[in-house]
């Protein structure tokens, strides 16, 4: 298994701090190397010490890495894979913690020189503060982390940050960036998209009466606008097909009301009881809920 000596983390809010702090425990020996656009989060991270140096230059800290993790917003990697390249040493792999794949893939593939092993990482952790105030160094622990790959995928490179991502503490799991964008489209993307519409359906009076239930319900809506809007940016036509199969759904239930459909209402409000109780069944089973 290759050796890592050097890994920069480009990016340092909550994820890239994280990912930092917990490289410096997971690896003391290597040196961790953090960059942020930000003179202020540069600072921040200095006094916080989440990595071995931080730096106000991207081409230069990334400059003989082993590993290059960008923890920025996703529709930034492809300048960031152009600004960096020519930095790049070969054999470098490059990652990122973004939540849509099929886009970087195609990025990498056009503007990473030969060399440069691209892998895609999307570690399934976070928190609900911003910030790399709120970096962790145990974030990932418990954590699922699904690879991205291709055919053209070096599997050395696999290796590598599969080893990595565990030593980290995440459970990992590879798939290809197709099946990754449709998956997390249904089980994250559209979520947001539906607690967002819920919240923009009701009017501020209306509000003022929610219980739990509904702050439950509409906790994700509170992701930040930038952030939310770069991912359904990048993932458009796994949403778009995803918000039909919602409304279709909805449908159904406006129509048995409308109906007074009493039998058609119960059916469906059971099959989605019954579906969640399995989902919770399995992720005690999985111990991914305590």
């Amino acid at each position: 298994m290759r050796e890592l000596r050097k890994i920069t983390v480009i990016g340092l809010g909550l994820l890239g701090g994280s990912s930092s702090l917990a490289i410096l425990r997971a690896f003391p020996k290597v040196k961790v190397v953090g960059y942020s656009h930000r003179a202020s989060t540069r600072q921040k991270a200095k006094d916080l010490a989440v990595a071995t140096e931080v730096v106000d230059d991207i081409k230069s800290s990334v400059t003989e890495s082993d590993l290059v993790i960008l923890a920025t917003p996703i529709r930034t990697f492809e300048d960031i894979f152009i600004e960096i390249g020519p930095a790049l040493s070969k054999g470098c792999i490059v990652t990122d913690v973004g939540s849509t794949k099929v886009l970087v893939h195609r990025w990498a593939a056009k503007r990473l020189g030969k060399g440069v092993h691209y892998v895609g990482s999307h570690p399934i952790a976070g928190s609900g503060e911003r910030g790399i105030e709120f970096s962790r160094d145990d974030l990932f622990c418990g954590a699922a982390c699904i690879l991205t790959t291709t055919k053209t995928t070096d599997h050395e490179s696999e290796d590598v940050l599969s080893n990595f991502w565990s030593e980290l503490g995440c459970v990992v799991e590879t798939m290809t960036p197709q099946l990754h964008d449709r998956i997390f489209s249904d089980i994250s993307h559209i979520p947001h998209v539906v607690a967002a519409a819920l919240i923009n359906a009701s009017d501020d009076q209306t509000l003022k009466f929610a219980g739990k239930g509904f702050i439950d319900t509409s906790r994700i809506a509170s992701g930040p606008a930038n952030i939310w809007t770069d991912v359904l940016m990048t993932n458009t036509k796994n949403i778009d097909s995803g918000i039909d199969r919602v409304i279709g759904e909805l449908l159904k239930l406006k129509k048995a009301v409308a109906g007074e459909d009493e039998r058609q209402i119960c059916n469906l409000l059971d099959k989605a009881r019954n579906k969640r109780a399995a989902l919770i069944k399995h992720k005690f089973e999985k111990k991914e809920l305590l």
